[in-house]
């Protein structure tokens, strides 16, 4: 009897969960995780029906709708007058059209989720990969200890400051994309009065901000981006001040500002990314997620696009074929749908910060127009994204 194939994921975040979920049973699974243990990493994640079949796929799919907040529609709003620019239906609509809803959860809750029925044995906590290699039969993470864990296949999922991407295709910095993030979460007892059930996206001059329901509408969770020159630490913990917050956005509407104030603590990073890469694997070893192809957060794909990654190369990895034709079906499904989100996220930025005014009145003309014509358009054009099947995808490769 032929022994199962051993896979080391060097990354233990949304998209190392997902390929461990897709192999669970079917390899040999380590991952190899910096952080001492899990924990409550980010805020929240929208996650669109595309996102929601990868988590069907594994059988999480009751779990997640359990920890998420269903919002009955997309809304975009002037950033002063509050005034609705375009709205689209999400709740009940969303999963007759594209067979799945669209749900806003915790970060943390879907990485809890994920890591559902792993075994302990499977997850390393602690150590650091600084480095990979392979000959013709294997291949290696290196630890920072100088151990190395040798295996089959080896998955670089370890986020945009890669050290699989380093190993395979040379050092380079990602880029500060002059965007400025501060996230917070609001517990809903502490609201003045209620948001709307709703991911609301408020557009304005050099920045936007997005609020929505997350943990069965308990907590809101609220994303605020403005453009600036200066460079910033990438980082989820970073700490923010809460009059910088308000002295960046005290011109906008005065509700935003009362939700600002509600929050108890303020993070803020800097948005980073980088074009997209034309492969992503040598030999035996391959990238996905951040690690592949960061994204800025503006079509809400960022965490899609890793668990559609995790799921598509489990699948093909599960099949029995080669490694290295495993790896280059890979490549060949996932890098023109990715590299499409990579860009259509930048295109996406542009839109949301016009400055001039005349300007943003020809794009909410453009939105009159575009609900007009599609009634059932969604907020960003997003039918590609959210119609799109792994299993079906990776079936039709033949």
């Amino acid at each position: 009897m032929a022994r199962k194939l051993r896979v080391a994921i060097v990354g233990g975040g949304l998209g190392g969960l997902a390929v461990a979920q897709a192999l669970r049973g079917k390899a040999e699974v380590v991952i190899i995780e910096q952080s001492a243990q899990f924990g409550e990493v980010g805020a929240g994640i929208n996650v669109s029906p595309n996102c929601v079949k990868v988590l069907r796929e594994f059988g999480l799919e009751s779990r997640l709708r359990q920890s998420a907040f269903e919002p009955a529609f997309h809304v975009f709003r002037d950033w002063k007058s509050g005034r609705c620019l375009f709205r689209a239906d999400i709740k009940g609509e969303y999963e007759k059209r594209f067979n799945a809803p669209h749900l806003s959860v915790h970060r943390a809750d879907l990485h809890n989720i994920l890591s559902t029925g792993l075994p302990d044995a499977s997850l390393r906590f602690g150590v650091r990969c600084i480095a990979v290699a392979q000959s013709e039969n294997s291949a290696v993470a290196i630890l920072e200890s100088g151990e190395e864990v040798e295996a089959d296949v080896v998955v670089g999922a370890d986020g945009i400051k890669s050290a699989v991407r380093g190993s395979l295709f040379g050092e380079d910095e990602p880029e500060f994309t002059g965007n400025v993030a501060w996230r917070f979460t609001v517990p809903e007892e502490s609201l003045v009065e209620p948001i709307e059930p709703a991911v609301t996206n408020w557009l304005g001059p050099g920045g936007h901000v997005v609020h929505y329901y997350v943990r069965s509408g308990r907590l809101v969770n609220v994303i605020a981006v403005y453009e600036t020159q200066q460079w910033t630490a990438e980082s989820w913990t970073q700490s923010g001040d809460r009059d910088e917050l308000l002295g960046i956005f005290d011109r906008w509407n005065p509700k935003l500002i009362t939700l600002f104030k509600r929050a108890g603590s303020y993070y803020k990073w800097g948005l980073f990314d980088r074009p997209p890469l034309g492969a992503w694997s040598v030999g035996r070893i391959t990238l996905l997620g951040d690690a592949a192809h960061p994204m800025l957060p503006f079509l809400g794909q960022g965490a899609a696009m890793a668990l559609e990654d995790g799921l598509a190369l489990g699948l093909l990895l599960s099949q029995g074929r080669p490694v290295a034709e495993s790896l280059h079906l890979y490549e060949r499904l996932r890098l023109p749908r990715t590299s499409r989100a990579q860009l259509g996220s930048r295109g996406r930025a542009a839109e949301n910060h016009l400055r001039s005014p005349l300007a943003r009145l020809k794009r909410n003309l453009k939105f009159k127009l575009r609900k007009f014509i599609n009634p059932h358009s969604t907020l960003h054009n997003g039918e590609w994204l959210y119609s799109y099947d792994v299993r079906n995808a990776v079936g039709g490769l033949g």
